[in-house]
């Protein structure tokens, strides 16, 4: 694993552990509180109701008090009896608040909504848990009056629902009187708590969420800023190094050329003055007997091979750093390596340039690059392409300097080339020359014709290049 990576590992693993361990705590403690306020609520609205239901039967024993606490003989405690019976009936407090009575017996004495039960005995009746319904509020009437939760039909919905009950005793009558509030409204009131704190929770791990992503985008950005600006150093780096090399190279090849023309290529020509005057010696002795026809072969034949060894030292100087290039400029260099390659393989190769093209002063940069892509793209068509016909465009423009290389040869596939890592080094080392340049290169090449573009920013407009002689050789 790279130590970057290592890097990227070690700050983002704790901050997201860190935010992992924030959004557990913040979940728990959220949940607990929204718990303890449920419970609060549940406790809060069940006391209200319990003191209502007691409210309500306070004011429906006061309401029959009279009857209650009046004297008489048995016929008139049931007179008074039904009386009660009827008043309490038409008391209520809403579609589904009346007051229900029963004996300790658990007959049902007076039920308002449900007058179907009213003369039947109720001592068994379960709800669907299975619990014994009048018998637990008869229990609590017996104990002097309490609450009782249970289930008991809804009359406005038809359907069972839970309910709080509160009774008292009769003692004197035998009776069971008590009242009760359906819990609807306090199983909404806490569904409502359980909604919102939901909500409230999901928010807060939501904003957790975007701060977790927001830290690691800011992280992550960081590490790719840090790593792009590194690359970007050392890729910079590595083309002043690379531009470094190259012109390294060129300062060599200038520094080899300089030294194979002013003194390899001086010395051999002045030997063969001395082959020459030599040989002219031995033609113009005096009598025939005295000349020696071997030795004057010999020394022709080493004026021959002499005069071979000079033109491919002049070549290879030429081809190391062209003086044409320094002295007259890129288009005449062009000029003198399509003469010469041109003559030595058959291929028709020329040069179509302008007037200000040929007499702009390029930087020598400029000049080096765009005169090595030449040589390596005609290189490649001698060797490749098998085409009759090179040519080489070079224009010069207020901002730009262009090379156009076009053949007739058979083409080749430009994607598979660059590519393969083992093949296109030439496109690869074009491309490595201008990049220092800012420079573009484009290629095209079908069967048939094939164009290499180099294209080199000018920083500026050029001023036309100063006139200087021509470099010329020593006569051999």
């Amino acid at each position: 694993m790279k130590i970057k990576t290592k890097i990227f590992l070690l700050a983002i693993v704790p901050f997201l552990l860190a935010i992992a361990g924030i959004g557990m705590g913040v979940h728990l403690q959220a949940t607990a509180l929204a718990d303890a306020q449920r419970e609060t609520v549940r406790a809060a609205y069940l006391s209200s109701k319990q003191t209502e239901l007691k409210h309500y039967v306070d004011l429906a024993t006061s309401a029959i008090a009279p009857l209650y606490d009046a004297d008489g003989n048995a016929q008139d405690t049931a007179t008074r009896k039904q009386q009660a019976l009827a008043v309490l009936q038409r008391m209520d407090f809403g579609p589904d608040g009346y007051f229900f009575v029963y004996d300790m017996q658990g007959n049902s004495l007076m039920h308002p909504r449900e007058p179907d039960l009213v003369g039947h005995n109720w001592w068994l009746l379960k709800d669907p848990d299975g619990a014994l319904t009048i018998q637990q509020l008869i229990a609590a009437a017996n104990n002097g009056g309490g609450y009782v939760r249970y289930v008991w039909h809804r009359p406005s919905t038809n359907r069972l629902e839970e309910k709080l009950g509160y009774v008292v005793p009769l003692r004197r009558w035998g009776w069971m009187i008590g009242t009760g509030i359906y819990l609807d409204g306090v199983k909404e009131t806490l569904a409502g708590i359980d909604t919102r704190a939901a909500a409230n929770i999901g928010r807060t791990m939501t904003w957790i969420g975007v701060i977790a992503l927001m830290g690691f985008g800011v992280i992550t950005a960081c590490a790719l800023f840090l790593n792009v600006s590194e690359h970007r150093s050392a890729d910079a780096k590595l083309k002043r190094l690379a531009q470094q090399v190259v012109e390294s190279q060129e300062h060599e090849r200038a520094r080899l050329s300089r030294e194979l023309h002013d003194g390899i290529s001086q010395m051999m020509v002045s030997v063969k003055l001395l082959l020459e005057s030599a040989l002219a010696r031995l033609e113009r002795a005096g009598t025939p007997h005295v000349r020696v026809p071997s030795a004057e072969a010999a020394l022709a034949t080493a004026l021959t091979r002499l005069s071979h060894v000079l033109r491919e030292v002049r070549r290879i100087s030429h081809a190391l750093r062209p003086a044409m290039l320094d002295d007259l400029g890129l288009a005449a260099a062009l000029e003198q390596l399509t003469r010469e390659l041109g003559e030595e393989t058959g291929i028709e190769m020329r040069v179509d340039t302008d007037g200000e093209s040929r007499a702009a002063a390029l930087p020598a940069t400029v000049n080096t690059a765009l005169f090595r892509i030449a040589q390596e793209a005609l290189t490649n068509i001698v060797r490749h392409a098998q085409a009759a016909h090179a040519t080489l465009a070079f224009a010069v423009r207020d901002k730009a300097a262009t090379l156009t290389i076009t053949d007739d040869g058979q083409g080749f596939d430009v994607e598979r080339m660059q590519a393969d890592s083992r093949r296109g080094i030439g496109l690869r080392n074009m491309r490595e020359r201008l990049d220092p340049l800012a420079g573009m290169l484009t290629i095209t090449s079908t069967p048939g014709q094939t164009v290499v573009t180099a294209t080199v920013p000018l920083p500026h407009r050029l001023a036309p290049r100063a006139a200087q002689p021509a470099h010329t050789d020593h006569p051999a």
